[in-house]
């Protein structure tokens, strides 16, 4: 016998689910009971049959009564998310051998494009990592590719970072260090320790694959210097000649095999112009500046994990302080892309104009879509310093940010399609609450109603004669057999709630409803991007790019843009 505590438990996730996915899953809500009360799983199949007689019940709720009753659990699911994320993340974050108050990690874009949310996992953990320990976090700009960096870059991602509520403790550009790298550059070759190789790119394949040392390995360290300063004073043309580190050339680590630390680039540079033609590679400029800068942390994707040693060994070569290096997994979302290249080639496609397309996972185009800073950084806790890679769907993002933007969401009302329907003796003055989710809130918008209302064709063609229907937060109808006219029937008892709009001047709407931009193979999409044509209440006239709103019926949105003098207001769906 199933006692009354756990028929409660069992109808609290009924509604959480139904209200969270629109039908309540009996498999979703078997695993929540148990985990809440593992004895319950002694009589499993009682159980399951009583959950199986909630979940049809539920389901057959209006989606009014649904909200409503969710209210009453709010508080004690806001409770349990909270205590899921701190007993999740947190413990993944431990550093060993950290000291608080001694701890610096540091974030290190290269602006070569607009971040993402992978970026974004690293920055976010090593933000978290220095608050744990009360220590610092630096930002580090590695432009030492003029072909990629550019100043529109650095703007952007520095925006993105300040709305992910980054604060930064410093700020440092490679590029103003140059002259610091040469230096250290230099040290490695007098010290035999580096050299110049002018072998093709062909040629240091090849011998790397063999695991073969080229013959400019052997060159004096002398004659290596004074190659790395006509490379230095402009007297090798690009591609003639590289710096390389004296690593393993017979190590199974490919890394080892003695990779590249400058090359020549002629290209001008967005901060220096053509002041140097000699550029590092980030295994150079990188591991010597972290050190400088008093980094103790490290974050960093763990396919950096193979230049473990190499950074390492440059280091000490070098007589430098060597840094504690973490490595995270690869964060993947379904149906996304994530790589500069792969963004600019959809761009040259034209299959998106700019980073900020609601498709997109980038922090700007996330930000469009309405997915909130305190989300992403939930959604990027809840995996920790984790180096299992892990490929999630959207909706496991757009839950938690469904979880904030919640209790702040007007709920307004959307038709598309829309028809006047007139309905007998329809004259009164009503008033609908802004935040019905919300009970200390009074906010309403009022209108008059005279004679018609606007339905969606869509479901008035789904409606029968003689059957009741709820106008959402209004009052029931009943139509006539053309269903062209209906009447008011406060008592009839209805089975299903559907939007209207007044017919009070409403605004034209038209919404984006973005999907996965690739399908499961990369490849393009093209269903990915709905528009959809409609109407909304004439209150939204009131409102601003970058509300958030609930349509009844249609989803979470965000004002993408108000047109004025069309009278036209522009929405993205953020999520259900």
């Amino acid at each position: 016998m199933i006692d009354n505590n756990i028929e409660e438990i069992i109808y609290e996730y009924t509604i959480k689910n139904a209200y969270q996915y629109k039908q309540a899953n009996v498999g979703s809500v078997l695993s929540k009971v148990i985990s809440r009360v593992p004895d319950s799983k002694n009589n499993i199949k009682e159980l399951r049959d009583r959950i199986n007689e909630v979940v049809l019940k539920v389901n057959s709720f209006s989606r009014e009564k649904i909200e409503l009753d969710y209210q009453k659990y709010n508080d004690e699911f806001k409770k349990e998310y909270e205590e899921k994320v701190k007993a999740t993340s947190k413990p993944n974050l431990t550093i060993e051998g950290a000291e608080k108050g001694n701890v610096i990690t540091r974030f290190p874009p290269e602006p070569g494009g607009y971040i993402h949310i992978g970026n974004a996992k690293q920055c976010i953990l090593s933000d978290e990592i220095s608050k744990i320990y009360e220590g610092k976090i630096y930002l580090y700009w590695d432009d030492t590719n003029p072909e990629k960096c550019k100043e529109e870059y650095v703007e952007s991602i520095k925006k993105d970072l300040n709305w992910l509520g980054i604060k930064f403790d410093k700020e440092y550009f490679a590029s103003d260090n140059i002259d610091v790298i040469y230096s250290y550059g230099k040290k490695l070759i007098k010290e035999g320790n580096a050299y110049v190789c002018t072998c093709s790119i062909d040629e240091i394949n090849k011998n790397r694959m063999d695991r073969l040392e080229c013959k400019d390995r052997f060159r004096s360290p002398d004659k290596n210097l004074k190659l790395f300063e006509d490379m230095i004073d402009n007297k090798i043309d690009e591609g003639k000649a590289i710096v390389r580190f004296k690593g393993d050339m017979k190590s199974d680590n490919s890394a080892m095999r003695d990779p590249s630390l400058f090359r020549i680039k002629k290209i001008p540079h967005y901060r220096k112009g053509t002041k140097y033609v000699v550029w590092p590679t980030y295994h150079m400029n990188t591991p010597v500046l972290d050190s400088l800068n008093g980094i103790t942390d490290v974050i960093r994707s763990k396919e950096y994990e193979v230049w473990d040693s190499v950074d390492k060994l440059l280091l000490s070569k070098l007589n430098l302080r060597i840094p504690r290096f973490h490595y995270e997994a690869r964060l993947n979302i379904e149906g996304t892309i994530t790589q500069k290249r792969v963004i600019r080639q959809f761009m040259a496609d034209k299959y998106i104009t700019k980073w900020d397309d609601p498709r997109l996972v980038t922090i700007a185009a996330m930000k469009r879509r309405g997915i909130m800073p305190q989300a992403i950084r939930n959604f990027v806790l809840r995996f920790g310093l984790s180096k299992t890679d892990t490929t999630v769907k959207m909706n496991m993002l757009l839950d938690e940010n469904s979880r904030i933007i919640n209790p702040i969401a007007k709920h307004l009302l959307f038709v598309d399609n829309p028809i006047k329907l007139s309905i007998n003796e329809l004259e009164r003055d009503i008033k609908i609450k802004l935040l019905p989710q919300n009970n200390e809130d009074n906010s309403y918008r009022e209108y008059k109603l005279i004679n018609e209302i606007y339905l969606s064709k869509t479901d008035l063609d789904k409606l029968t004669f003689g059957k009741p229907v709820k106008l959402k937060d209004l009052f029931t109808i009943i139509y006539d057999k053309d269903k062209k006219f209906a009447h008011i029937d406060e008592s009839a008892k209805y089975e299903i709630t559907i939007p209207w709009v007044p017919t009070n001047r409403p605004l034209n709407a038209d919404i984006l409803i973005p999907g996965n931009i690739v399908d499961k193979n990369g490849n393009y999409n093209a269903d990915s991007l709905i528009h959809r044509n409609g109407i909304i209440e004439q209150y939204a006239k009131n409102l601003s790019q970058g509300d958030i709103l609930m349509l009844e019926k249609y989803g979470y949105f965000i004002v993408d843009n108000m047109s004025t003098p069309t009278n036209q207001i522009n929405l993205i769906k953020i999520s259900n």
